[in-house]
């Protein structure tokens, strides 16, 4: 019985052999491969356009812009190819490979079908389908499309469990090594001593038991371990990834994988439905998706299907209704400009001449010389004049203060005429001069710069700020400053109280010197301007940015940039955002331009109200011909459009003939 068995199941297996390598001839023969194909419903996925398709045999009237009465009714072309009334619109089997798709949030999907012939399956291949999405200059691989046939699958498991059967066996517990009846009968025999401690829960130490046996517990254990099992024990941890290789030929994956599917029999076509969602991106027009495939056999690649023909996908977007128009804000420039600086000039106790090596004068004067030399070599402003107003320190009487405050006002302002005198001699020795053709020198003439010496008092004001920021002084000594202050109006009495505090040195000798400024305040007048103010223009960057990041597509930003100016290109940010309510508050604000009316037909078909839909969109084609035909391009025009038979004129003159 057994002689008879053997060769039928040869035989079996040549069979089997011979069949599956004819169907993979045939493959190659007849170049047999998926394909990518459209779903048949032609409509992209937007469930808000439901709404438009449930309303069977609605009658909308409409009124063209010149007044006609126009009725339009849910319907299709008869046999005979006129329209007519009618529920259902049948969805017909796509053979396209392009489609518009509309962007929504920034986002696109791409919807198509992997489609896998009859031919190419087989309960013991594995199909791997590889689409390949290429957008602008990148070509980006899409998680793959597996589908596995039963027997396939089969090996695959029994695979890993042949590999866990392997895992098993690796022995985890060292003790199961242990001939542990051999053991415990030796010290049973020969040391009863330790053999009691069998049933008791005292632990023996490793000195204790080698003082009663003469050995290590360590010792005695490995004299009754089984060393070889243990041994190979260890090898076959060592050989986890080698036996995983073995017995695991073809992993089962489970990452970048759209779909890994297990076909039970073979029954004709296989169709998946593959959805794809990417963000959109500055000049994306258009995406094509080609499919790969292989076909593998346990481990062994069988056969390479050549690649499909793509599918295009060209892009509509919002973004395309933006108005680019530049956007100017109004400034009115004024002739006259002020700025003002300050320094802290020190001065001798009652004196009023400035002494460059006194304290930090070097640095502060070397400051004020460098911000007078940029403002008369500035080549937008003139400088008229300059008021300087010196500050005194509190101490002495307030008579005395105001008259030391404007002799030092007058002694800084002379001070700087000298220097500004001298600085624009040698500018002028600089440029040197022309002679024109009558032999006169033309030099540059500069303009006088008055100096305006004023008493700036006693700066009350600047002490107290800086006692309220001193780190010295504790919060209570602060209040009490400024509860004087606050009280007593006779500034010279002020003083004298102040003397009387103990924290009065303080004051003098670290607040008071910071008292003694000088405050320069600059007028100016623009160069070449007569008239007091002049109104101009400039580009409102801020708008331009908004308009911009409409156009690459990056809508939140645009939204942010363009909200306070709530105007026509605000609504289509909005709208691009499915923000209907914000878009259509300003669109029926504005005027019914074809390009509002088409925004205005879009928030109208999201927002459930369709007549006032048909309505806009009909009046933009009468504006704007172009309309007629980029309807198509957005999803819910679109269904408008096929819903009510919209533009099926559109080689006639107009709508109402």
């Amino acid at each position: 019985m057994t002689r008879r068995i053997i060769p039928i199941l040869i035989i079996t297996g040549i069979v089997c052999a011979c069949s599956a390598s004819r169907k993979v001839a045939n493959l190659s023969e007849n170049a047999v491969a998926a394909k990518l194909q459209l779903s048949s419903d032609d409509e992209p996925m937007l469930p808000e356009l439901d709404m438009i398709k449930s309303r069977s045999a609605d009658t909308i009237h409409i009124t063209g812009l010149n007044g006609e009465d126009m009725i339009l009714m849910n319907a299709v072309k008869d046999e005979d190819g006129e329209m007519v009334a009618h529920d259902v619109i049948d969805a017909a089997y796509v053979t396209a490979r392009f489609r518009n798709v509309a962007e929504r949030h920034g986002k696109i999907d791409l919807e198509f079908q992997v489609v896998v012939p009859e031919a190419m399956q087989d309960t013991k291949w594995q199909l791997r389908f590889y689409p390949d999405m290429y957008i602008l200059e990148d070509s980006v691989r899409l998680e793959s499309v597996i589908i596995t046939g039963k027997d396939y699958r089969r090996a695959q498991l029994k695979g890993y469990q042949q590999y866990q059967k392997f895992i098993d066996s690796i022995v985890s517990d060292t003790t199961k090594f242990i001939n542990v009846w051999q053991l415990e009968l030796f010290l049973e025999r020969n040391i009863p001593e330790v053999y009691a401690f069998k049933t008791d829960s005292t632990e023996v130490s490793d000195e204790q038991f080698a003082s009663v046996y003469g050995v290590t517990q360590r010792q005695a254990v490995d004299h009754y371990t089984n060393q070889f099992a243990k041994r190979w024990n260890n090898r076959k941890k060592t050989l986890t990834d080698k036996m995983y290789r073995r017995y695991v030929k073809v992993p089962i994956e489970t990452e970048g994988i759209r779909l890994d599917t297990v076909i039970q029999s073979v029954n004709g076509d296989f169709i998946y439905n593959y959805v794809q969602t990417i963000n959109t991106r500055p000049k994306l027009r258009k995406v094509d998706i080609v499919l790969s495939g292989e076909v593998w056999e346990a481990d062994k690649k069988l056969y390479l299907m050549s690649r499909s023909e793509p599918l295009t996908f060209y892009i509509s977007s919002l973004s395309a209704f933006v108005d680019g128009t530049e956007k100017y804000l109004t400034k009115i420039i004024q002739r006259r400009v002020e700025a003002n600086t300050a320094c802290y000039v020190d001065f001798e106790s009652g004196k009023a001449e400035i002494k460059e090596g006194l304290s930090n004068n070097a640095e502060e004067i070397r400051r004020i010389k460098g911000n007078l030399a940029q403002l008369i070599e500035n080549e937008v402003f003139d400088l008229d004049s300059i008021v300087v107003t010196a500050s005194a320190s509190p101490e002495g009487s307030i008579r005395t203060n105001e008259s030391l405050a404007l002799k030092r006002s007058e002694s800084v302002s002379r001070y700087f005429d000298n220097y500004t005198r001298h600085y624009r001699d040698s500018l002028q020795r600089e440029k040197g001069f022309a002679i024109d053709e009558d032999g006169n020198i033309l030099r540059e003439e500069f303009q006088d710069i008055r100096f305006i010496a004023k008493n700036g008092g006693e700066n009350w004001t600047m002490l107290e700020n800086l006692v309220v920021k001193d780190t010295i002084l504790t919060q209570d000594q602060k209040n009490q400053f400024c509860e004087l202050k606050n009280t007593e109006r006779d500034l010279d009495k002020l003083e004298s109280e102040l003397q009387r505090l103990p924290y009065y040195q303080h004051l003098k000798e670290d607040l008071y010197p910071k008292l003694r400024t000088v405050r320069f305040d600059f007028h100016l007048h623009r160069k070449g301007m007569i008239q007091e103010s002049i109104q101009t223009t400039e580009l409102d960057t801020t708008y331009m940015q908004g308009v911009q990041a409409i156009r690459d597509r990056d809508y939140e930003t645009a939204v942010t940039l363009l909200r306070e100016y709530a105007d026509y290109n605000t609504a289509v940010a909005y709208c691009a955002l499915d923000y209907n309510a914000s878009a259509l508050s300003i669109l029926e604000t504005l005027e019914r331009s074809a390009e509002v009316n088409y925004m205005l037909a879009v928030v109208y078909t999201r927002l459930g109200r369709i007549q006032e839909a048909v309505q806009c969109y009909v009046n933009s084609c009468e504006q704007n011909q172009t309309f007629v035909h980029r309807g198509n391009l957005d999803p819910e025009i679109s269904a408008l459009i096929k819903t009510y038979g919209l533009n099926r004129q559109e080689d006639e003159e107009d709508y109402f003939n």
